[in-house]
């Protein structure tokens, strides 16, 4: 990377909130030498603290060697014999917890009454419904190492499937239900998967999601879906294949509960996640067992300080199971923890915008996972809807998927924490199987936009090209230099690229795991993430993170939402393109209005950032590009404002005519 421009944020650096003193006294880690102390030692004495550590887990055999690693291969715990499902449940049952709640699930529409309906799960309810299911599964064929497709609404049934599979050692491919029917079959195909688990619908502000329709039209385009087991939601007419297609009922019912969890391999494939690339198909993340089930439990123990058998604890992520968020931080991190983690069926406004602050209220949630798209949209739908109910409880917050720009974690850290929530900001992909920077709640002193300091077991650094560790406040590639249990072993199917996306930026000798985001480090030793390389826009030799551009659009204080992109620009070499959502009316194109506004945001950036990191074109549009789990479609955005004609896939966006729009906003 050039020569960083080294931006400050006058919104962020000059606030820093440290952990309430009460909640320090009772957290895992309680001062920051403290934390210090530990992070040394997991990077120094990695066989001993993992030691320890993995102890914390049930393994049916030990594990001989803690770590084998010739870059970029991991296998960790290598030996060893565990289970994902034993340990998030039938572990918890077997040392006298099975009454404990393990799962909270509320539907999204009421009753009759107009009350909400809620099911409890304790672990011992869990046991039976996982292993009746894993029967189910194997009176299907499904045996060990196949590839079992599941594609549900946010019922329990998502979560009995997912720990099913895992119990008798098949490989879950779980696909978020906003998904398309081309989606789903590309993933079969991938996987290689014979079975199809789903819904015949699923509920989302009010209407019926056809999910059973969209594995029909899948099925129809490829012969290796022999089996769709279909669980009854939403008593919506569906069609139905003899043969091929079973009701959840039925196959449960032809079965015993009596299915003991598999011996697994540490290093035997647990499941595979699809994540979109910049190019091409999707690639399907490659987790295995050992690895990912220690870390997945100690970044979950770490971030929300949890506790388990605490009666007060309630855990709530508003991620879907179908993302790695669900995975590690709904069930494989939480369920070992023994706190009860809640999972909501439907959309965060329905009936009302209150929707989850009711539910925090009810259900006395005390530590509460969002992502900053949500967060802006409850800024948007106004301060009275949160001030209408008590949310005293809460104790942790935290934000998951995209920076969080300073002005939305202020209103997060005031309008719903009181301002005496830690916030944990956390960095991390499906590919790092669980948090690698954040803040951890009894130690941190937070800043708002920055994810803090690497977690326990994580050696992160800022580098230039040549892989040497920049200065201060320098914008540079982050990498991390040192294997950790939950990376991902591999793109299924797929060993170049692999390589090619992961390791070949720095010679692969040096072990350099690139997520291709870039960052810098301050003079507090906080890490901030300047958005993904592509999107650390260097304009006229100066490297601008679009991040910091769209939270100073945002502070100004007429915008509500903006999305910040890099295109190609004849003196610049890049020049700086801003899709903003006004709080209020959106300004017609070409009117007076627009142009009075984009003066004065241009003014406020150039105020507040310096000239360089102006925008040279800024469009007003009443929503941006996003797919069904609320990330911005950036590629999308950069074509827009080069002026191309769009011609990559939108299959995955929530609203496709929101790029029309966009195209004849300037």
């Amino acid at each position: 990377m050039s020569e960083s421009s080294n931006i400050e944020s006058t919104l962020s650096e000059d606030r820093h909130f440290p952990p309430p003193a009460e909640f320090a006294q009772q957290a895992h880690l309680k001062s920051v030498d403290g934390y210090k102390a530990l992070h040394k030692r997991s990077i120094e004495d990695p066989e001993g603290f993992w030691t320890e550590e993995a102890s914390n887990q049930y393994w049916f055999k030990p594990w001989d060697k803690v770590l084998e690693w010739n870059a970029p291969d991991a296998k960790w715990f290598v030996g060893g014999k565990a289970n994902l499902c034993y340990n998030a449940v039938d572990r918890q049952v077997s040392e006298g917890h099975g009454d404990a709640t393990a799962i909270i699930w509320e539907a999204e529409p009421m009753d009759e009454r107009g009350e909400p309906i809620v099911t409890k799960l304790t672990y011992h309810d869990l046991m039976v419904e996982t292993a009746k299911f894993a029967n189910a599964l194997k009176a299907k064929g499904v045996k060990q190492g196949d590839v079992v497709t599941i594609y549900m609404g946010m019922v329990p049934e998502l979560a009995i499937a997912t720990l099913a599979c895992a119990r008798i050692g098949a490989v879950h491919s779980v696909i978020f239900g906003g998904f398309s029917s081309q989606a789903i079959k590309d993933r079969v195909e991938d996987g290689d998967s014979k079975i199809i688990i789903t819904c015949d619908g699923s509920y989302r502000r009010g209407k019926v999601v056809p999910l059973k329709d969209n594995v029909d039209e899948a099925a129809a385009q490829t012969d290796l879906v022999d089996t769709v087991i279909v669980y009854q939601r939403c008593n919506n007419d569906i069609a139905w294949t003899e043969g091929r297609d079973v009701w959840w009922r039925d196959a449960m019912n032809a079965v015993d509960d009596h299915c003991p969890c598999e011996e697994m391999d540490s290093e035997d494939l647990a499941f595979i996640l699809y994540t979109s690339g910049s190019t091409g198909k999707p690639k399907g993340i490659m987790h295995t067992t050992g690895g990912y089930m220690v870390w997945a439990a100690m970044t979950s123990r770490l971030t929300f300080d949890l506790h388990a058998g605490d009666e007060s604890e309630v855990y709530w992520c508003t991620a879907d199971i179908g993302w790695i968020t669900g995975h590690t931080y709904i069930l494989y991190g939480i369920l070992p923890n023994r706190v009860p983690t809640i999972m909501y069926e439907g959309a965060p406004n329905h009936p009302a915008p209150d929707r989850l602050w009711d539910m925090v209220e009810r259900h006395k949630v005390t530590k509460f996972y969002t992502a900053p798209t949500a967060i802006r949209a409850f800024m948007k739908w106004g301060d009275e809807h949160p001030r209408k109910h008590n949310l005293s409880s809460l104790k942790v917050l935290g934000t998951v998927g995209e920076p969080i720009n300073p002005e939305a974690w202020m209103w997060y850290h005031n309008e719903i924490g009181g301002g005496n929530c830690p916030i944990a900001d956390t960095w991390w992909q499906t590919e790092t199987g669980g948090h690698m920077l954040t803040p951890l709640p009894g130690v941190t002193t937070t800043t708002p936009g920055s994810c803090c300091q690497p977690m326990i077991g994580v050696d992160a650094a800022v580098v230039n090209s040549e892989g040497e560790e920049v200065g201060t406040n320098e914008g540079g590639i982050l990498v991390i230099r040192k294997p950790w249990p939950g990376m991902l072993r591999g793109i299924y199917g797929d060993r170049d690229r692999y390589i090619d996306t992961y390791w070949s930026k720095f010679p692969i000798e040096k072990g350099y795991y690139v997520p291709a985001d870039g960052a810098r480090v301050d003079e507090n030793g906080n890490f901030w993430i300047m958005g993904r390389i592509d999107d650390v826009i260097v304009v006229a030799g100066h490297n601008i993170g679009t991040m910091e551009v769209e939270s100073t659009l945002v502070a100004e204080g007429t915008i509500a939402e903006a999305a910040v992109v890099g295109y190609p620009h004849d003196v610049k070499g890049n020049g700086i393109a801003a899709f903003c959502i006004p709080k209020g009316d959106t300004p017609a194109p070409g009117s007076d209005e627009a142009a009075a506004l984009k003066k004065q945001l241009t003014a406020y950036c150039a105020k507040e950032m310096g000239a360089i990191c102006k925008p040279d074109q800024i469009r007003f549009t009443q929503a941006l590009p996003k797919t069904r789990s609320g990330k911005i479609m950036r590629r999308l955005l950069r074509d827009i404002a080069a002026g191309k004609e769009i011609t990559s896939d939108v299959s995955t966006l929530e609203d496709k005519s929101i790029v029309e729009k966009l195209q004849a906003s300037e």
